[in-house]
């Protein structure tokens, strides 16, 4: 085995890249979203349908909640960029190529 070869079993221990699939349509992503955040869903329908009603504290509260989400993700996007780059010595899936080179 090649130097690349043994550094490859030693970062990946043998797993093979998902091909594109990477992080998003996995059994996780559908348990955060469908069970966990129920309470969120709950909160966000109920600023709009419960009584009193202020629409538009709403929409302030749901663009405090994107904002905050989209901020979340977008931090962790590129703490994984950056921890792909220097650790593993190239960018991520998405960015980079699929699997171990």
């Amino acid at each position: 085995m090649s130097l690349t070869a043994d550094l490859a079993m030693v970062l990946y221990h043998g797993y093979e890249g998902t091909a594109g699939q990477t992080g998003f349509p996995n059994t996780g992503t559908w348990l955060i979203f469908g069970v966990v955040l129920v309470p969120i869903y709950v909160m966000v329908i109920a600023w709009f349908t419960g009584t009193p009603r202020d629409t538009r504290t709403g929409l302030i509260g749901v663009t405090y909640l994107v904002g905050l989400v989209t901020s979340m993700w977008a931090s962790m996007f590129v703490l994984t960029v950056l921890i792909g780059i220097v650790f593993f010595g190239g960018a991520p899936e998405p960015i980079g190529p699929t699997g171990p080179t």
